[in-house]
């Protein structure tokens, strides 16, 4: 399911539900491929909640329907007979709060690889170290890979857990809040690892730092209370946004 649509995701009059209450309302956004497009908009705007359409991940919570449709590389991802897994593997997730597995360094990044049927050793190697070397944590632990994940520091962790997702080859990155428990020099790797990703990946990242998302985005989509208010360029919303709620939210009049 490897995209080379330019327009990789296109959502269309997306609306999703929890039972009786409606999270998001018919939300349509064309999300580009190898940039990074940004959701902002204060706490319980649907931000997290619109992410985890992407992958189905809302799936997996009682009660959730869906109407509307996303499409990824020209299916709809919510049609009869999609591989939900296979999914799930080329759109890759990585949580706000980093969560390697308690096993190894090494393990960590070759368990979804191991989970696929990869057994030769020479390529779980191969494939483990560049997943590393793309996430930019290589050099920081290539003498420690049999030790446990859990001693690295919480960026190098949150590191890690993007190598684990990019270890599958996936095409898109889906990042929730990843630098929101970092101290700031974390923080930076982390955007500046972003900053690289997206020559080979297509990255969409939810944050509350305004100034993270004029920083690393090229696009940015602004929610509030479930709808899709703005979406447009990055520097085009900072500078001219369309909406007033837009500014009244980027300037910090409310949020």
């Amino acid at each position: 399911m490897n995209c080379s649509i330019e327009k990789n995701i296109i959502v269309e009059n997306l609306n999703l539900y929890y039972g009786t209450k409606q999270a998001l309302f018919n939300i349509d956004m064309e999300i580009p491929r190898n940039k990074v497009t940004a959701l902002i908009g204060p706490s319980g705007c649907g931000k997290s909640t619109f992410l985890r359409s992407i992958n189905r991940m809302n799936d997996l919570i009682p009660k959730c329907r869906i109407d509307g449709s996303i499409t990824y590389c020209g299916e709809n991802i919510y049609g009869q007979g999609m591989d939900v897994i296979d999914l799930r593997r080329k759109v890759g997730m990585v949580f706000q709060k980093p969560n390697p597995f308690p096993m190894s360094i090494f393990e960590n990044v070759a368990y979804g690889l191991r989970c696929q049927g990869v057994k030769d050793k020479i390529e779980l190697q191969k494939t483990v170290k560049k997943a590393l070397v793309d996430a930019a944590l290589y050099d920081e632990v290539k003498d420690r890979l049999k030790e446990n994940a859990l001693s690295l520091s919480g960026g190098q962790q949150q590191r890690l857990c993007i190598a684990r997702a990019i270890a599958l080859s996936p095409d898109v990155i889906l990042m929730d809040e990843p630098t929101s428990a970092l101290d700031p020099i974390a923080t930076a790797k982390i955007e500046d690892l972003i900053n690289e990703l997206k020559k080979d990946y297509t990255i969409i990242i939810v944050t509350h730092n305004m100034q993270q998302a004029l920083r690393i985005s090229d696009f940015t989509a602004f929610f509030l209370m479930g709808e899709l208010m703005e979406f447009d360029e990055t520097s085009k919303i900072f500078s001219h946004p369309k909406h007033q709620k837009t500014e009244d939210y980027i300037t910090g009049r409310f949020g």
